[in-house]
């Protein structure tokens, strides 16, 4: 049996690429209509828009993906609004912005009450966590549109999310400079990207139903992949309230650390020090025969979200997160490199889209 990978699952990460460009360039003219501006180009975690007055709206949208199946298979519904907020805030956190709001879209097979409750505490929880309201949003009944795994609970949920910004204090990594450390936080495990592949691996291939129990998990294996996404709202706006220059942030999710490589200034990345990630990687690997490669392109690896602060304030930072009860620590440092390559320990080097051996 071949190898199994994101593409091969279903994922096609390059033909997506492909597509998105003939998107663009109807979406990207849209930029020129309207009272306001864009102050960033398309491709960034987040946009912002300049309302004047040095002050920036930033947006950001997204959806939860295929874990939501996996909520269907546990016909478990009260974490995946958790999901569907910390995708949208550590996006938004990216530029530097305070989140503020989210409206949340909701499209169901059918409305059911109690799965309709159980979402809405999960949303409840995340918009805690991240402490921003969610003033409204809408609920489609699509029958013929929406078809899951369990009949009458197939389901869909996104969110578009709205902050403010200082127009004179974003961040998208202009101000990066060689010898810059790294610092990742923790994930809280496969967060919620590669879950198409996980799916693949963990209950086609090797026959895993969402109930089994898993020694080295500690617990089954549909409770491991529906652990919420970490929201990183509270650790990231007591640093930047702090005065702490914090010269780039990257929300680590597909395309994994590769994800450092999107911020404007033109360095690339030695990282020399990565943690061990969580066992459900190694498990995922393992069972799946997946690459290296595929692994670190495709999964967070135990790092959510990674900062990129100047050398002398580093100590301060990992203080300051550890203070806060943050799993963090030193992956590495920015290097001048116009092609913008991510350098691993194990041997990988990321550039573009992929990682390849060196």
């Amino acid at each position: 049996m071949s190898e199994p990978t994101y593409s091969s699952a279903g994922v096609n990460t390059v033909k997506e690429e492909a597509a998105l460009a003939g998107l663009l360039r109807w979406v990207g003219q849209t930029l020129a209509f309207g009272r306001y501006r864009t102050a960033l180009d398309f491709g960034y975690f987040a946009t912002v828009m300049d309302l004047g007055n040095n002050l920036g709206l930033a947006l950001s949208s997204d959806g939860v993906g295929t874990k939501l199946l996996v909520a269907e298979l546990m016909d478990k519904y009260d974490t995946v609004g958790i999901d569907c907020i910390a995708m949208n805030v550590n996006d938004l956190l990216c530029v530097g912005a305070e989140p503020l709001a989210m409206l949340d879209y909701i499209a169901v097979q059918e409305a059911d009450p109690g799965m309709l409750t159980a979402i809405g505490k999960g949303l409840f929880e995340g918009a805690r966590q991240a402490n921003i309201s969610i003033p409204g949003g809408e609920i489609a009944q699509v029958r013929e549109l929406i078809r899951g795994v369990r009949e009458g609970r197939g389901f869909d949920l996104a969110g578009a999310c709205v902050g403010i910004v200082p127009m004179d204090r974003i961040i998208i990594g202009q101000d990066i400079q060689p010898g810059d450390v790294v610092i990742g936080l923790q994930s809280s495990g496969i967060h919620s990207n590669g879950l198409t592949l996980a799916r693949e691996i963990f209950f086609r291939r090797a026959g895993y139903t969402v109930d089994k129990h898993i020694p080295e998990l500690g617990r089954t294996i549909g409770e491991e992949l529906l652990e919420p996404t970490r929201i990183y709202v509270r650790e990231v706006m007591e640093l930047l309230r702090s005065g702490l220059e914090i010269r780039a942030m990257a929300h680590i999710t597909s395309d994994g650390l590769l994800n450092l490589a999107r911020v404007k200034a033109q360095v690339g990345y030695v990282l020399d020090a990565l943690p061990a990630p969580q066992p459900i990687f190694s498990l995922l690997q393992q069972l799946g025969g997946v690459s290296d490669e595929e692994m670190f392109q495709v999964y967070n690896m135990g790092i959510g979200f990674c900062l990129v602060v100047a050398a002398p304030q580093a100590d301060r930072a990992l203080a300051a997160l550890k203070a806060l009860g943050v799993e963090a620590s030193p992956l590495g440092r920015a290097v001048a490199d116009p092609t913008r390559r991510v350098f691993l320990p194990n041997g990988l080097v990321g550039e573009g889209n992929a990682f390849r051996r060196r």
